[in-house]
């Protein structure tokens, strides 16, 4: 629901890929603060730095799984809605199958990690505030996995989805398939945010497209 906007700021990262970071991110960074108020301020920012590096390590996972498959980075590009890796090519098929895979990999690895790293503190330490932080950072990482994976589109699971889908089907019928199932979750969305914010307080910044789904559905469109 957010585009990226202009660019405000970039630097070179891990794998000498250029990081842009964008307008909207700066905003939503912005306005999360001001909502959240001074009373735990210190708890606020660290979990939004979380939250903005676990988004980049995800999108340096799709970088690479570009890397090593001699597919040229141009950027990664962090704004308001996530984050995306772009490349200087489209890959084969398999190639985009480990390329797409590698961001929801890098945060189920982080959430392992970090669970294994804030249950060792607690148990073997009197470290709590560290540990509570690193339990924190674990659950960061599983949601976002978990949110990556839902077979829409742009996710990464509605991709991975239909490329699994063109391993046994022709590629209209992956499409329309795809496009089924991505409307099933489309249209249940809605209610799944109100029911989320109402519950959790959170509110999420993103809604997949029901139109786009319903003409991929039709095999009218492919992506």
């Amino acid at each position: 629901m957010f585009k990226p906007g202009p660019t405000i700021f970039t630097f070179y990262g891990f794998l000498n890929v250029r990081v842009e970071v964008s307008q909207s991110l700066a905003l939503l960074v912005g306005l999360f603060l001001f909502l959240s108020g001074l009373s735990n301020i210190v708890w606020v920012v660290s979990t939004v730095a979380m939250i903005l590096i676990s988004i980049y390590l995800h999108e340096l996972g799709h970088a690479w799984g570009c890397q090593v498959q001699g597919i040229p980075v141009r950027r990664i590009v962090l704004h308001g809605g996530g984050g995306f890796c772009e490349h200087a090519r489209s890959g084969t098929r398999t190639e985009q199958e480990l390329i797409i895979a590698m961001g929801p990999i890098v945060n189920l690895t982080l959430w392992a990690l970090s669970s294994l790293a804030s249950w060792y503190l607690v148990v073997n330490t009197e470290l709590y505030e560290v540990s509570g932080y690193l339990w924190l950072f674990s659950r960061i990482n599983i949601a976002l996995f978990v949110f990556n994976m839902l077979p829409v589109q742009p996710l990464d699971g509605g991709k991975l989805l239909q490329l699994t889908l063109l391993r046994v089907a022709s590629q209209n019928t992956a499409m329309r398939v795809t496009g089924a199932i991505g409307l099933i979750f489309s249209v249940l969305w809605w209610p799944a945010l109100i029911f989320l914010y109402i519950t959790s307080g959170w509110l999420l910044l993103f809604a997949p497209s029901i139109r786009t789904h319903l003409d991929m559905a039709k095999g009218q469109q492919r992506l």
